[in-house]
């Protein structure tokens, strides 16, 4: 059966999320008006740090802090503008793809923050319909089948005529598989999730490393006839 929906995540696939954890940390820095936040939170997530980045880094710089002043930096890093673009080869296949199938997105997130970077990023022109999660409640973010029903429900789409690209396997794929999606893991080397390992279920049908690389898939190629890569 023919694909009739392609079904994008938006971080990691489509830009680079640390780009987006480092505009954060600039606007957190700026509101703090301390010129070594940055550098200090910026060390701390490329040396591996995930957790609790604003408390440590206010700790190296000696600053007191509370309950109120981390809930206030996180405000500012969830609701900054950020400044964030495209991967290259994003802008290529949804150039290509538009208009020739219908187009998707899912993301998990917080409301307002997913909306910023969806804005930043210009790509309201590109998908037909758009599911942030956190609309549907936090327990309808992705793994949660509810995401998948609505896009494959509103595109009139069989979930078989449906495809999910994206980049986590902790949530990506294993409910799309299960629902008869196929599903296609774009491993980017900046990805935060590059190095993660899954068992067999949370694993896609495909994996690629550069989304120019959907050309080549088989189910996928009678999208691109008669154009040139």
């Amino acid at each position: 059966m023919s694909i009739k929906a392609v079904v994008f995540d938006m971080d990691d696939t489509l830009f680079c999320e640390e780009h987006y954890v480092m505009s954060g940390f600039r606007a957190v820095g700026k509101w703090l008006e301390h010129p070594l936040f940055y550098v200090t939170a910026k060390n701390l997530f490329q040396s591996g740090e995930r957790k609790m980045i604003f408390n440590k880094s206010l700790e190296q710089l000696r600053i007191p802090y509370d309950e109120f002043l981390i809930k206030e930096m996180l405000h500012v890093y969830r609701n900054h503008d950020p400044q964030i673009t495209l991967h290259e080869d994003a802008v290529y296949i949804l150039n290509l793809l538009h208009t020739k199938v219908k187009l998707a997105l899912i993301t998990d997130g917080y409301l307002e923050t997913q909306q910023k970077k969806f804005s930043a990023l210009k790509l309201q022109d590109y998908f037909q319909t758009v599911v942030f999660t956190d609309e549907l409640g936090h327990e309808h973010w992705k793994p949660s089948p509810l995401p998948y029903q609505i896009v494959s429900t509103t595109l009139n789409a069989l979930p078989e005529e449906c495809v999910y690209i994206g980049d986590n396997l902790a949530k990506d794929f294993v409910t799309a598989k299960k629902l008869g999606w196929l599903t296609i893991h774009i491993q980017r080397n900046d990805g935060i999730y590059h190095h993660d390992n899954y068992p067999e279920t949370h694993l896609a049908h495909h994996k690629i490393h550069n989304l120019r690389d959907l050309t080549k898939l088989a189910e996928l190629k009678p999208l691109f006839h008669y154009q040139t890569i």
